[in-house]
């Protein structure tokens, strides 16, 4: 279990390192010049661009960078920002555009030009080009742009956000609640002496461990569409995550003294009790049912060990401008994250017939990496939250 934990956190810097790279790389493409655009003809006066922004927002910030070097080489174009945070008869006029276009739920920033709608900006090389083609300056996207129907338009500078599900999915699965429990469920299921049931009995937990988290997780997501985002949300979740992050170093330096985002020392025999039910029921459907309602009771007991990471993802999710499936498609793809490390602990206790408890030094290093987590998401959200949003 110790070398889990040492794999897991050398794991954890390469990830996070590729992570933060291509995030760096979109913030550094908004300080670089829109290049040279021919000016619009002057034969008829055109619309104004209307934006629809929001205080608060990081692409509404990004979109008006972009926006405002394009109006120095367009004197003809005539751009009107609407702020759907101070102004009602915005708010209903970007609900009514959203409709039309057949793209719900509204987000921000949406250009309207000539009754063609655009939702979202990323960067200058990509949305940008879309927003130019979209003004008619005969300007495709780029070609390496792949417009996948669940995860929405990927490019090589788009990447950012798989990747970050998946880290964060990842290191999510690795807290010290959710791994104390399977391993203990583990090292009672050894003594059957039979893989067979051993997997299935294991894999039963996992699954269900991963439908009732990822329907947590839709919980929090459906709260930040309807709260929506802004400065105030920002600073709160970034508090959380301070605060979680710095009682799980806490945990790491100080084991066993003073607060803790634990499962509970009382809760404990519960837990004893149904994993030594899994483990004694005489025929497998017995088992099965039992532990799958084991799985449930063990999500609800540790929500306090795992509501950080998830509320700060979901949060982040509704940012991006994604439909309704792709919001869902992520959830997923984050869940295959977060029960990676526990398929790979189950494969190797079944090939092995073997399994190993938590010691006290792996729960530590596990506390250190998920602390580290929480208190880099926070800063993040403080300083650079155009890097995760």
């Amino acid at each position: 279990m110790q070398q889990i934990a040492k794999w897991m956190l050398g794991i954890f810097t390469v990830l996070m390192a590729l992570w933060v790279w291509p995030a760096a790389a979109q913030v550094a493409n908004l300080a670089r010049p829109a290049p040279p655009q021919p000016l619009a003809s002057a034969a008829a006066a055109p619309p104004p661009l209307e934006v629809f922004v929001r205080h608060g927002c990081p692409h509404c910030a990004a979109a008006e960078v972009f926006l405002a070097q394009l109006a120095l080489t367009r004197p003809g174009l005539r751009i009107v920002y609407r702020h759907i945070d101070e102004d009602e008869r915005a708010r209903q006029d970007l609900i009514s555009h959203t409709q039309k276009a057949g793209v719900w739920p509204p987000g921000v920033p949406t250009f309207v030009w000539r009754s063609q709608v655009m939702i979202g900006f990323d960067d200058a090389d990509h949305a940008g080009s879309q927003l130019l083609a979209l003004l008619g300056s005969g300007t495709s996207a780029p070609d390496d742009v792949l417009e996948n129907s669940l995860f929405g338009p990927l490019s090589a500078k788009s990447m950012g956000l798989p990747l970050f599900t998946l880290v964060l999915g990842l290191l999510d699965g690795i807290n010290p609640c959710a791994m104390w429990v399977l391993l203990f469920l583990l090292s009672l299921l050894v003594h059957l002496n039979d893989r067979r049931r051993m997997a299935l009995v294991a894999g039963t937990f996992v699954l269900v461990s991963a439908a009732v988290y990822f329907a947590f997780m839709a919980a929090w997501l459906n709260v930040f569409l309807v709260l929506g985002w802004s400065d105030g949300m920002r600073w709160l979740l970034a508090t959380v995550a301070l605060l979680i992050g710095s009682l799980n170093i806490k945990d790491f330096v100080a084991w066993g003294k003073g607060p803790s985002l634990a499962i509970a020392p009382a809760a404990k025999p519960g837990l004893y009790q149904r994993m030594r039910r899994v483990v004694q029921a005489p025929a497998l459907p017995g088992s099965l049912l039992a532990v799958a309602a084991l799985a449930v009771v063990v999500n609800f007991v540790e929500l306090l060990c795992t509501a950080g990471i998830p509320a700060i993802y979901t949060a982040v999710l509704t940012q991006q401008q994604l439909s309704t499936a792709a919001h869902y498609a992520y959830l997923g793809l984050y869940i295959l994250g977060y029960i990676a490390d526990d398929a790979v602990m189950v494969a190797t206790a079944v090939i092995a017939l073997g399994s190993q408890r938590l010691t006290e030094q792996a729960g530590r290093s596990l506390k250190l990496i998920s602390g580290v987590v929480m208190l880099l998401l926070g800063l993040l959200l403080l300083l650079r939250p155009q890097w995760v949003m």
